[in-house]
């Protein structure tokens, strides 16, 4: 039996669009990680300093506020991140994850995150 490729990972998705966030969520539990959700920056924040944190996928353009704290504190603490996102140009703080524009099928998401983990592994 084949191993779920991201059993054991924990992923956290800052959406503020609440269906496209359940079928990201969905696509990750699907591909065995857990998923932890936010639907705003300030949740996202607070949420980017979970312990067991595998990787993100973040909407740059929250209603809250821009993403730039957010990917700074992931780029801090070295976890790789996906920006799931309608912009064309982010902030200079971002450039460190990889850039999805939107709309992407979940799928795409898993294993864009599952590549960029597995690079990271790679990585000494």
């Amino acid at each position: 039996m084949r191993k779920a490729p991201l059993a054991g990972r924990s992923i956290l998705i800052v959406e503020d669009e609440p269906l496209i966030a359940l079928d990201i969520a969905e696509g990750f539990r699907s591909a065995g990680a857990s998923v932890l959700s936010a639907h705003n920056l300030q949740d996202g924040l607070r949420l980017a300093g979970h312990p067991d944190l595998s990787a993100a996928v973040l909407d740059f353009g929250l209603r809250d506020g821009e993403g730039t704290a957010l990917c700074a504190r992931l780029k801090d603490r070295r976890i790789p991140f996906v920006l799931h996102t309608g912009y064309q140009h982010t902030s200079e703080a971002c450039h460190a994850g990889v850039l999805v524009p939107k709309p992407t099928a979940p799928a795409e998401l898993v294993s864009t995150v599952a590549r960029l983990l597995a690079s990271e592994e790679a990585s000494p």
